[in-house]
């Protein structure tokens, strides 16, 4: 079982203003300086996929994230929760 600090919370989100991109939040690595910002910018947005990376491969798993966040911004399309869960699935916690 994993502790708490062995994971990175996260959310996908896509701005519901704006040029409505794809953006990503890690919760557990925001500090006080930006993290009034970051949640209130997430909370306005519209959730597409949340939850934990692994810690031990958590810059992988960011790789990933940034690349279906690139596709998605580049065509507009946004995969499903299961099509980003199956290309995340080894590093979710």
């Amino acid at each position: 079982m994993a502790f708490e600090s062995d994971k990175t919370m996260f959310e996908i989100y896509r701005e519901k203003e704006f040029n409505r991109k794809f953006r990503v939040v890690y919760y557990t690595e925001l500090t006080e300086h930006n993290k009034e910002s970051e949640i209130n910018q997430a909370l306005n947005g519209e959730t597409i996929f949340d939850g934990f990376l692994k810690d031990r491969l958590k810059e992988n798993g960011k790789a990933v994230i940034r690349e279906l966040l690139k596709e998605m911004n580049s065509n507009g399309k946004t995969l499903n929760r299961e099509e980003i869960k199956n290309k995340l699935s080894e590093y979710l916690a």
